[in-house]
């Protein structure tokens, strides 16, 4: 069956603002300034940006630079980020992920406080644990909340995978609330094998950055958590598969991938994002705090250049042909690294 829809759920899927979560929702970047300390007021402009290119709504995630926040910071991110998502009637869903239990849970319930519509976590990677151990870290952050857990698996990049007959006993405990983001490599394979394991029950995101996303729709994916200096463009993507318009996808996909292949680790996606989202002025730096493992190279730089502007040739085409959602969400750019802080956002 092709189509985003053979993931599914008896309970029913988890409602949150009158509808399940569903569609694109970016991970945003943290903007740091000079000091290195969190734009908060940048950071409202970033989201009002993503909300504007079309998504369903927004993520706080580990291209989110969490790991490099502290515990007040994280909380307060995650405010600032529900609180826009609020205003503008979306979801929005926030990393809890830690080391223990003890501190998932306390961002868990920061979380809810928040407002937010649902939570997200990967498991502890200090310590390589039995499936015991994991599934009774998510059991403690499931019982702590009321809010819909997705279950991360983002060993793509950092851990272990997990394996799918946890996640399938998670769904079962717990139904509709556990929804799933499936990192683990080969991505499409384990995602039919959580399908197949759960009976088509579970809900899964796809986790690529757009890479694997034609794909993994085919497998039944009800949405997808790209980097937020691409939601415009994985918006038209997501839109053109809804509509059942493959070639368009297709056409979308070509360029879309490139870019995110040349990212292989955390530190390239947080490193190209910001550099994206500076090019299309959303941002005004594209710091990050130390240290990091990745630095774009000028020929990287030149290459990433070449395909956001073949990207944006053809979200246009595909847009002209009436596929999209009927605004355009081409990007407006400066040619230069810096950007400009007077930028339209």
């Amino acid at each position: 069956m092709l189509g985003g829809h053979i993931f599914g759920s008896p309970w029913g899927a988890v409602v949150t603002r009158g509808r399940p979560l569903h569609g694109v929702l970016p991970v945003f970047q943290t903007p740091f300034g000079d000091d290195e300390e969190v734009d908060y007021g940048e950071l409202r402009a970033e989201l009002e940006w993503v909300v504007a290119q079309g998504a369903d709504g927004i993520v706080f995630g580990m291209v989110s630079e969490l790991l490099r926040l502290s515990d007040w910071e994280r909380e307060e991110v995650s405010r600032v980020a529900c609180e826009v998502a609020a205003h503008c009637d979306l979801d929005a869903i926030i990393s809890v992920g830690a080391e223990s239990t003890r501190s998932a849970v306390r961002f868990a319930r920061a979380a809810e406080d928040a407002g937010a519509s649902g939570i997200m976590a990967i498991p502890p990677m200090a310590t390589s644990l039995p499936d015991q151990a994991i599934g009774e870290y998510y059991r403690g952050i499931l019982d702590a909340t009321t809010l819909p857990l997705v279950v991360q698996d983002a060993s793509g990049y950092v851990g272990r995978p997990l394996s799918i007959a946890l996640q399938a006993e998670l769904l079962s405990s717990y139904g509709g609330r556990v929804l799933f983001k499936p990192e683990a490599i080969p991505i499409g394979p384990r995602l039919s094998a959580l399908r197949d394991a759960t009976g088509g029950r579970a809900r899964a995101f796809e986790g690529s950055g757009g890479v694997a996303l034609i794909d993994s729709y085919r497998r039944g994916i009800v949405g997808t958590m790209p980097g937020a200096d691409l939601c415009w463009a994985v918006v038209s993507l997501w839109t053109a598969l809804e509509a059942g318009d493959f070639a368009g996808s297709y056409a979308i996909a070509g360029p879309l991938v490139g870019l995110v292949g040349l990212q292989a680790s955390l530190d390239s996606f947080v490193r190209v994002e910001k550099y994206l989202l500076r090019k299309q002025q959303v941002l005004r730096s594209s710091r990050s705090r130390g240290p990091v493992s990745f630095q774009l190279d000028t020929e990287t730089r030149d290459e990433i250049d070449r395909l956001f502007d073949q990207l944006g040739e053809i979200v246009k085409v595909v847009q002209a042909d009436g596929r999209g959602r009927g605004r355009d969400r081409t990007p407006r750019f400066d040619d230069s690294e810096s950007g400009g802080a007077g930028a339209t956002r």
